[in-house]
């Protein structure tokens, strides 16, 4: 009986055992329903303190000393692969551009007169690293005399996305030039340009939903009732679950946001032939108990017989 009740209880820890190790692994899509499909959006966020980035990017175009009489000017050179690269004119933010393979290239525009450009790079926490080499170039524009202040486009984010599915709304500065303006977007993903009219100067917002999940190049474009033109290039992000080729597992999304459900089925492998073997023993213990209790019981018969 002690066996039995052993073997019983060997039988009980592994199968809670079992259901605690396979808990975390199906319960996330399931929280408060017995339904293991559920929609919606699980996130976990956090920052991991690191130090910022310790090499600086370059520019390489355009060289110093160089005269501009059109717009938009690009600024390319080195940088660190997976850093958020940002370019100012005279300490003012003119565009930006995550870094791919090594290098990045940016449509900027310029103020009038003497432009010191610098490109500055950023990890995933926001924390800036040092400051390229600087650029001094000169731009001359023909309008100024004419029209005034310079139309400008700026922003206080260079990088900003939204989950697939799920509208990204923009900030966008403007300044300068003559109201109204003619705004342009080109939002990168292949998508028909979106057109917007703004009548004063001041902050207004752009809008769009990406489809796909990606980093996408984003061209800002103001033209005042000039005929003056701005530039502003950003980076924007369609936030999605990458779809996952391993056995037993699916990917869900809809749109408002992504549900990943994922089942594994190797503990479970693993599982039935060490269940299998507890069970032999169990079951050979259970057997010669009953077989020493039949012996003992025989003995006692005997010995009463004898007396």
């Amino acid at each position: 009986m002690i066996m039995k009740r052993y073997f019983t209880r060997t039988i009980q820890t592994l199968g809670i055992a079992f259901l605690l190790g396979l808990w975390p692994v199906t319960s996330f899509a399931a929280i408060g329903s017995p339904d293991p499909q559920q929609s919606g959006t699980t996130g976990l966020q956090g920052k991991i303190p690191s130090p910022p980035p310790a090499n600086a990017a370059t520019i390489s175009t355009p060289a110093p000393g160089r005269t501009f009489n059109q717009l938009p000017v690009i600024v390319s050179g080195l940088c660190t692969t997976g850093l958020l690269v940002k370019v100012f004119s005279n300490n003012i933010f003119v565009g930006s551009a995550d870094c791919v393979g090594g290098s990045y290239s940016i449509q900027v525009d310029l103020f009038s007169g003497q432009n010191e450009l610098v490109a500055r790079v950023y990890d995933a926490l926001d924390q800036a690293g040092p400051d390229s080499n600087t650029v001094i170039v000169v731009y001359q524009d023909t309008q100024i005399a004419a029209f005034g202040q310079r139309i400008n486009l700026s922003s206080n984010l260079a990088k900003l996305g939204a989950p697939v599915g799920t509208q990204l709304s923009w900030p966008i500065i403007l300044s300068g030039g003559t109201g109204p303006y003619a705004i342009t977007v080109d939002w990168g993903d292949g998508s028909a340009v979106d057109l917007k009219s703004v009548s004063f100067a001041g902050t207004f917002e752009v809008n769009h939903t990406y489809k796909a999940a990606g980093i996408y190049r984003v061209v800002v474009k103001a033209t005042d009732a000039n005929g003056a033109a701005a530039f502003l290039q950003l980076v924007g992000v369609g936030a999605g679950e990458v779809t996952q080729s391993a056995t037993g597992s699916t990917t869900k999304s809809n749109s408002g946001g992504n549900t990943r459900t994922v089942y594994i089925w190797w503990p479970l492998l693993l599982m039935i032939p060490l269940l299998l073997g507890m069970f032999w023993v169990g079951k050979r213990y259970e057997v010669t108990a009953i077989h020493r209790q039949l012996e003992e019981q025989a003995r006692l018969y005997g010995n009463e017989i004898q007396r």
